[in-house]
């Protein structure tokens, strides 16, 4: 039944409402709220009252309260079988100034967001609001979703050939395979329209009238479907660092490689400009060629040293540029990895010298930050929820495109085909129309240089939801509330005092190195070599775990 037929229903009185819902083998709860925005034949979940307890013995999460609730696995057939959604509380510090609660969401699909409250502890919202955190159905402490782990049946290769395409399908085809065995009668109903439901649950839970909401990545979307479904539910809402609304989910991440490369190439050019340091070219075009050359090379003579265990092939350079020449505060020292890299390859470096191996060390560490992802059934079955393409020649064509153009970072990863290709279960939702009608404007946040979230659905959202745009210049990091402060001081005057910025408002990015650039005109000291490469990667990659940078 189309959202249109059951308003047009919900309009003539119960009594049709509930013939119209046993012709199509679902119960009235799906389809009509009480007074209080409880809805029929959900009483029940709605009137739990939270146990609340540490959510941990020891650790961070000790500091939090965790309860348990219970939602149903289809709300269609609230009846039928139920599952459990585990939510976190910081409460506010100031309780004479609370004005409610705000739901929090890392994003994803299928990452915890228990601890997320403890991320905003000196932030102005933690004084009003109780900060809520979750694990979305299927994630963590609620009910788990989780797929077995299928063989490797692909040799990955950043630029694979023609004749290894075909194991970027077997390897889709083999992990749809062992998901569907582990997981299938949970699968339909993960989603993001049955999360949103929840999340109305948990407010009713709360015994809010409104939640207000902060959610980035893919929370965004989460967020938007939340608004769409429950407008009455949602108050204050800040979307950070945007899914694009028309691009679920396939060119969500097609453009995920296509941003990474203008990264790439934003970096090659600040290199070409400082090319007394590093020497690798004079201009961006001398500098792609430059690492073209070198990552020819390492394709068949890695670099390696003794001591550290990995070697730097042509995978690992791409890997380790595609991920990191978002982030400029590293660029210095990324340079620096690449300068010693060549050095060592092209033999004007000593093999076996401790400088070599420091590179190596470093390098390894970035690949393995990089790559350092854990599958998750949710993930599998959240992306699949919107078709995918079942023609494989469209997705060798892309890989042929992309391994020749984006081959850094996912690269072609992001255009081959995936669980979803083969998908073995049937959704129980259609994409949201996503609309806002009801509650109140919005902020969208976004990084221009946001590989993971490309620029491009930050406007889109802002557009489609009619709420107000706040651009980060120069910044390739995910997630800016709470790392960015001017982004920081807007969403704050927003959510605690209900203040708009204007409709379109541009942020600073975190500065580039404070190299001088060849042509700057400065007798300023410029640096001829690294200190600790080695040591700059562990305090920069303990960074970015510490604000969550990462997907």
């Amino acid at each position: 039944m189309t959202v249109r037929t059951r308003k047009r229903l919900a309009r003539t009185g119960m009594t049709v409402i509930a013939i119209a819902a046993a012709l199509a083998g679902m119960t009235p709860a799906a389809t009509a709220a009480q007074p209080g925005g409880i809805p029929v034949g959900l009483e029940e979940f709605y009137s739990q009252k939270p146990q609340w307890a540490p959510c941990a013995d020891e650790g961070q999460l000790a500091a939090l309260q965790c309860a348990t609730l219970v939602v149903p696995l289809n709300y269609r057939q609230p009846g039928g079988e139920r599952i459990s959604v585990t939510i976190s509380k910081m409460p506010a510090k100031d309780p004479a100034k609370r004005q409610g609660v705000l739901l929090v969401n890392p994003g994803g699909p299928g990452a915890s967001g228990l601890g997320l409250p403890l991320a905003f502890p000196d932030r102005p919202i933690a004084q009003v609001y109780d900060l809520i955190g979750f694990d979305p159905r299927g994630v963590g402490r609620s009910t788990p979703l989780r797929c077995e782990v299928s063989p490797e049946v692909l040799n990955m290769s950043t630029r694979p050939t023609d004749g290894e395409l075909a194991q970027w399908t077997a390897q889709a085809r083999s992990d749809e395979a062992d998901c569907q065995q582990a997981t299938g009668g949970l699968r339909p109903y993960i989603n993001t329209p049955n999360t949103a439901r929840d999340m109305d649950v948990i407010r009713g839970v709360l015994g809010e009238k409104k939640i207000n909401y902060l959610g980035y990545s893919y929370g965004t979307y989460l967020g938007a479907v939340f608004g769409s479904l429950f407008p009455a539910s949602l108050n204050r809402n800040v979307l950070d660092s945007s899914v694009h609304p028309e691009w679920l989910w396939r060119e969500q991440f097609r453009q995920q490689s296509v941003a990474i490369r203008a990264n790439v190439d934003e970096f090659y050019k600040w290199l070409g400009e400082r090319n007394s340091v590093y020497g690798l070219g004079k201009s961006q075009a001398e500098v792609f060629a430059t690492t073209e050359a070198l990552a020819a090379k390492l394709a068949t003579k890695p670099v390696t040293h003794p001591q550290v265990e990995g070697e730097v092939d042509r995978n690992a350079y791409d890997i380790i540029v595609g991920n990191y020449a978002r982030w400029r505060a590293i660029w210095a020292d990324l340079g620096q990895v690449i300068k010693e890299i060549k050095a060592t390859s092209d033999g004007t470096l000593a093999a076996g010298s401790a400088k070599v191996a420091d590179t190596v060390k470093a390098a390894m560490l970035l690949r393995e930050f990089a790559i350092a992802q854990t599958r998750s059934g949710v993930f599998d079955t959240v992306t699949c929820e919107a078709d995918w393409p079942r023609d494989l020649s469209l997705y060798y064509n892309d890989m042929k495109v992309f391994r020749a153009k984006y081959p850094f970072g996912l690269g072609v990863l992001r255009a081959a085909p995936t669980t979803c290709t083969f998908r073995s279960f049937t959704p129980t939702d259609q994409v949201t129309d996503l609309k806002r009608a009801g509650y109140r404007t919005g902020l969208v946040i976004q990084a221009d240089s946001d590989p993971q979230t490309q620029y491009d659905g930050g406007p889109a959202m802002a557009a489609k939801l009619n709420d107000q745009l706040i651009s980060v210049a120069d910044e390739g990091s995910h997630g800016l509330y709470g790392d960015n402060e001017c982004v920081s001081q807007i969403v704050d005057r927003y959510l605690v005092g209900g203040v708009l910025p204007g409709t379109r408002t541009t942020c600073p990015g975190e500065p580039r190195p404070d190299i001088p650039a060849d042509n700057a005109g400065t007798d300023a000291q410029r640096p001829t070599a690294s200190t600790n490469l080695t040591a700059t990667v562990e305090r920069f990659i303990a960074e970015k775990k510490r604000t969550n940078d990462i997907i």
